[in-house]
């Protein structure tokens, strides 16, 4: 290197690096779900939804034949009203928007409206592509998973779709998006078969945290159950997180792995 190179460099290190590697993206942070609480979940319940509004535990449950709209007392647990949905479809998602709430069904192409009041149906609209996990972001727009590595938006009154955006790690596209659950302008996404949540940034689909939430159940009781699949706003930083046939919901909250 010639002195007068080596002089602007010294002059410009901090800016351009002089030939210096640059440094890579963040690594995403991990995080863990610290148990807090753990309250009895209905054992027989196909989770597919789980959200909380003005005190009251919403969950929606699947399963042909058997899958509902629910109401719960989230502090223990008991279910304090039920309805049921056609007997020839599979419920998914839900979630809450003011009076009503909207659920959707797995591969029956259509989502329904609820008065949140009475639990009667009030609409039926057709739904494109299957329905897995549903949450309404601050901004007022629905968001809708399909199991593969897209969230796709939806207007709260109509229903209809009006984008979407592809949820990457690393620039690595996530796939088997489940259950949603939309906290402070963020999205948690559960990650289907599996122990984790991704926090998504919803802006542009980054993972800006991924959440290890394995260990809730003993081994014992997870050989008897389907997967984690519940994710619910217990507010003050806290989630309620739960899973198919799963007999406890684990009020946690999130800190920093290891």
């Amino acid at each position: 290197m010639t002195l007068g190179r080596a002089l602007l460099c010294a002059a410009v290190l901090a800016m351009a690096g002089c030939g210096a590697a640059a440094p890579g993206p963040a690594a995403v942070p991990v995080l863990r779900a610290e148990v807090v609480a753990e309250v009895p979940h209905d054992p027989t319940a196909f989770t597919q939804g789980f959200e909380i509004a003005d005190g009251v535990l919403y969950e929606g449950t699947g399963l042909v034949g058997a899958s509902q709209l629910r109401e719960l007392d989230p502090s223990t647990g008991a279910v304090l009203r039920s309805a049921p949905l056609p007997d020839d479809v599979f419920g998914e998602g839900i979630t809450v928007v003011g009076d009503r709430i909207w659920q959707l069904t797995w591969q029956d192409g259509v989502a329904y409206e609820w008065d949140r009041a009475s639990l009667t149906r009030v609409r039926e609209v057709p739904l494109a592509g299957e329905g897995w996990g549903l949450c309404a972001g601050d901004d007022g727009r629905l968001v809708r998973s399909d199991g593969t590595a897209r969230l796709r938006f939806h207007d709260p009154v109509t229903f209809a779709e009006t984008g979407a955006v592809d949820v990457t790690q690393d620039g690595v596209p996530v796939t088997r998006l489940n259950e949603l659950e939309c906290v402070d302008g963020q999205v948690y996404a559960n990650v289907w078969q599996t122990d984790r949540i991704v926090r998504v940034d919803p802006a542009d689909g980054r993972v800006t945290a991924v959440v290890d939430a394995s260990g809730l159940l003993d081994p014992e009781q997870r050989a008897a159950t389907d997967v984690l699949n519940g994710i619910a706003d217990a507010g003050g930083g806290e989630l309620l997180l739960t899973g198919k046939l799963w007999p406890s919901t684990f009020r946690v909250r999130l800190v920093p792995a290891g």
